[in-house]
C-alpha cells in the first residue's frame, strides 16, 4: 500500500463529513423564489451532497482494502474471508474494488504530490480515477485547475488528456501539432486519431501522416480517423481468418483497392463477420461432438427397459446425426438443414 506524503489529519480535514445533513430544499412550488435563485440553492445541497458522497466512499475504499489485505496477510490466498466480509455487508465483488480502486487513486495522487489535500472536494470520484491514471503532466494541470476552485469532472480531465497526447505524440506530424497550438485545429479531434493510429503498422501510419499534412482540417481528420479505426479492424480480423492465411490474397493490395473506392468499412466488416462465422463453425463441431458422444453413452446405458429414454435419444437423432435440421422458425415453414462432413 502506498505510504501518503501528507499527514492523516490533512487528509482527514479535507475529506471531513459535514455533521449536519439536514437540508432545507426550497419548495418548488413557491413562486416567490425566482428561478435561478431556485436551481441556486439546489446545486449548493447538491455540492454538499457530493463532497459528502466522495468522503465517504473513499474511506469505504481504504476499510475494503485493509480487510482483504489482512486476508491476503493471513494466507487465505482464495480470498474466502474477504468474499464473505463482502456478502455480509450486501456489497459485491465489483463494486467493493471500485471503491478500491478510489480509494488507490486517492492515495497515489496523494502521496506523489499531485494533489493539494484542500481540493479533494472539487473533485467528483470518476475523476480521481481518471486523473490517478493520466501522465504525471496531466495530473498538475488538472491539481491547478482544481486549486482554482474549478470542479473536477471525468470529462474535463479526459479532455486535458486528449489535449496532452495529441500535442505530444511522435505519430502526429509537426505541422498538424503546430495547428493545434494555434487553436486553428482542436486537439479532441486529433485524441482518437492517434489512438487508432497507434494499432496501425509503421507503413500504414506514414500514409496518414502524409494525408493529414496535406488536408488538416477538422472534416478531414474525422475521416482519416474512420479509415483508421476500420483499417485497423480490417488488419486486425484479416490476422484470424483461416481461409485468408491458407491463401495467396495480397490483404495489403485489397486494402488500397478498398481505400481507392472508399469501402473500408465494409470490407473490414467483412473479414470481422468472417472471422466470427469460423469461431462459431469451430464452436458449433465441438458441441455436436459432445451430443453425439453423450447420446452414444446414454444408448450404451440403456435397453428395452427404457422405452422413453430411448424415444428421447432417437427425437434428437435430428440433432447429432451427421446431417442436422433446426427450424427456423415457430410454423416449421423455414428450415435449415446441415450435412458434417468432417476429415480426420
Amino acid at each position: 500500500m502506498l505510504e501518503n506524503s501528507v499527514s492523516s489529519d490533512e487528509i482527514t480535514a479535507a475529506l471531513e463529513t459535514p455533521r449536519d445533513l439536514e437540508f432545507k430544499i426550497p419548495d418548488p412550488e413557491d413562486e416567490e423564489i425566482e428561478e435561478q435563485e431556485f436551481l441556486s440553492k439546489l446545486d449548493e445541497i447538491w455540492k454538499v451532497c457530493d463532497r459528502f458522497d466522495l468522503q465517504t466512499d473513499i474511506w469505504r475504499g481504504r476499510i475494503l482494502r485493509a480487510v482483504r489485505d489482512r486476508q491476503k496477510q493471513g494466507g487465505d490466498g482464495r480470498g474466502s474471508g474477504f468474499l464473505n466480509w463482502l456478502k455480509k455487508r450486501e456489497i459485491t465483488k465489483s463494486q467493493a474494488y471500485a471503491l478500491i480502486q478510489l480509494a488507490n487513486s486517492a492515495d497515489t495522487l496523494l502521496a506523489e504530490g499531485n494533489l493539494d489535500p484542500a481540493t479533494i472536494n472539487n473533485f467528483s470520484k470518476r475523476a480521481f480515477v481518471e486523473t490517478a491514471k493520466s501522465d504525471p503532466e496531466v495530473q498538475k494541470l488538472v491539481s491547478e485547475a482544481a486549486q482554482n476552485g474549478e470542479r473536477i469532472t471525468r470529462r474535463e480531465v479526459k479532455q486535458l488528456q486528449d489535449e496532452w497526447m495529441a500535442m505530444t505524440s511522435e505519430l502526429l506530424p509537426e505541422e498538424v501539432k503546430e495547428k493545434a497550438s494555434e487553436g486553428s485545429l482542436p486537439p479532441r479531434h486529433l485524441a482518437p486519431l492517434v489512438k487508432e493510429m497507434e494499432k496501425l503498422p509503421e507503413n500504414h501510419i506514414e500514409d496518414i501522416q502524409k494525408e493529414i499534412i496535406t488536408n488538416a482540417d477538422v472534416d478531414n481528420i474525422k475521416k482519416v480517423t474512420i479509415d483508421a479505426k476500420n483499417l485497423s479492424k480490417y488488419l486486425d480480423a484479416a490476422a484470424k481468418v483461416q481461409k485468408l492465411r491458407d491463401s495467396q490474397i495480397d490483404l495489403e493490395l485489397a486494402i488500397d483497392e478498398a481505400l481507392r473506392l472508399d469501402c473500408l468499412h465494409s470490407t473490414a466488416d467483412l473479414v470481422k463477420v468472417a472471422t466470427q462465422l469460423e469461431e462459431i463453425v469451430v464452436k458449433f463441431y465441438t458441441i455436436w461432438k459432445r451430443l453425439g458422444n453423450a447420446s452414444e453413452r446414454l444408448f450404451v446405458d440403456t435397453g428395452a427397459s427404457t422405452p422413453h429414454l430411448r424415444s428421447l435419444i432417437s427425437c434428437l437423432e435430428s440433432l447429432s446425426g451427421e446431417t442436422i435440421e433446426v427450424k427456423l422458425d415457430e410454423t416449421g415453414e423455414r428450415l435449415v438443414r446441415l450435412k458434417i462432413i468432417s476429415q480426420n
